[in-house]
C-alpha cells in the first residue's frame, strides 16, 4: 500500500511539475531584451553557394534593421576560403555589399586565400578591405568579445 501510495505521489509531483519547467510557447515571449549600449558581430563566408551568400547578406542587413539593435550594432563580413565568391566583381553581389557598407559594415577579404589562389585583386572589388587570415580575424574578434556567426 505504501508503495501505491508513494508512486502515486510521485506521479502527481511530475503531472503538477511539467507545466512549471516547460519552455513558454505563448505569445508574452517577444525575445531578448537589449539592455547593452553597444553589440558587435563577425559574420563570415566561407562558401560559394549562392544561397549561402544571399542567405548571410540578409541576415547581415536583418540585423543591422532589428529594432533592438538599430543604432548599436556593428558588423564585419569576412570572407575567405570559397566565400572569396562574395566579392568577385562578375557577382551579382555589388549592390547589396554598397548598401551594407554604407551602412557602417566592415567588409573584408583573407588575403591568404588571395595569395594561395593566386587571385587578382583587380577582380575583387576596390571597395573592400583585406585581413592577413580569416581565421585569424575570427579568432581577435572573438577574443575581443563579438558575436560569430556562419550562417
Amino acid at each position: 500500500m505504501k508503495k501505491i501510495i508513494a508512486s502515486i505521489a510521485v506521479l502527481f509531483a511530475i503531472i503538477v511539475a511539467k507545466p512549471a519547467f516547460a519552455q513558454r510557447t505563448d505569445s508574452l515571449f517577444t525575445g531578448a531584451k537589449a539592455t547593452m549600449s553597444h553589440y558587435k558581430a563577425l559574420y563570415y563566408l566561407d562558401d560559394a553557394d549562392p544561397k549561402k551568400i544571399k542567405g548571410t547578406l540578409r541576415n547581415i542587413g536583418n540585423a543591422l534593421e532589428d529594432v533592438r539593435l538599430k543604432g548599436k550594432i556593428e558588423i564585419e563580413l569576412v570572407a575567405f576560403s570559397d566565400g572569396v565568391a562574395v566579392y568577385d566583381k562578375s557577382g551579382p553581389y555589388e549592390a547589396t555589399l554598397l548598401e551594407l557598407q554604407r551602412k557602417g559594415v566592415i567588409l573584408a577579404q583573407c588575403n591568404n586565400t588571395v595569395v594561395e589562389r593566386h587571385i587578382d585583386k583587380a577582380t575583387l572589388f576596390s571597395f573592400i578591405g583585406y585581413v592577413p587570415t580569416g581565421n585569424g580575424e575570427i579568432i581577435i574578434r572573438q577574443a575581443e568579445g563579438w558575436a560569430t556567426i556562419h550562417p
